[in-house]
């Protein structure tokens, strides 16, 4: 839930932070219901979608070596870090091997990674994130402290909500590494480089624009159109 004022992380009391905050106190309730349908939307996904988890795995162990999951370090509300569960997509210590964002034609991705990026069953594990907190269904897809350090003051608004699963951004940027693989033509900057100069700054206008517009309307809206961007 929402933290009063005073309780908030230093870093994280700014002025380009507080306009944001009005918004969302004035929602205090409707936080609650949000929170309320995450985890009975969580639980139900989480049952219903179990026997094809368990097919997935299986695949991903037959595919290649390394574990099923993907357990990286990540930062949500208030600052908090938390490992988030992903199906493994990528060669077992890709982190090691390259940038912490991946381009169109990363050959760090397994053969599987690749299927099931295409259709984003490889977030379909997070329901296990929203169930203890750390995730909603919807908000600011969570960044790996690198990137959080590199926000700006008004960015780090956005972790006044937990970080989500999908969102507005997520929608619009749903091919974000054929966009990295664009910007890497025109410069010499590496991919990290890239992601926290161009890529990142517009995808925190549409994370902010959410935070002024937050509804539960407005999340079912995006949870939608997200299956529907999927499917095309």
């Amino acid at each position: 839930m929402l933290k009063r004022w005073d309780a908030l992380p230093q870093e994280m009391k700014q002025e380009e932070v507080k306009k944001y905050y009005k918004y969302l106190s004035k929602k205090r309730g409707t936080l609650v219901v949000k929170r309320f349908l995450d985890v009975v939307l969580a639980f139900i996904l989480t049952v219903l979608l179990s026997p094809v988890m368990l097919i997935l795995a299986v695949c991903i162990k037959l595919d290649s070596k390394g574990p099923v999951f993907y357990r990286q370090e990540r930062v949500t509300q208030y600052g908090k870090k938390y490992r988030i569960f992903k199906f493994r997509t990528m060669v077992t210590d890709a982190d090691k091997k390259g940038p912490l964002v991946t381009t169109g034609q990363d050959s760090r991705i397994t053969r599987m990674g690749n299927k099931l990026r295409k259709c984003r069953l490889d977030e379909l594990p997070q329901l296990f994130n929203v169930l203890t907190g750390d995730m909603s269904f919807v908000g600011t897809r969570p960044e790996v402290q690198k990137y959080v350090d590199s926000y700006s003051p008004e960015m780090m608004a956005t972790l006044l909500l937990p970080a989500g699963i999908t969102s507005r951004t997520s929608i619009v940027y749903k091919d974000e590494d054929e966009i990295l693989d664009k910007y890497s033509q025109t410069t010499d900057k590496s991919t990290d480089e890239i992601y926290v100069e161009y890529v990142l700054p517009e995808k925190m206008k549409y994370n902010l624009e959410y935070l002024k517009q937050f509804s539960i309307w407005g999340d079912f809206k995006i949870m939608i159109d997200t299956a529907l961007a999927v499917l095309r």
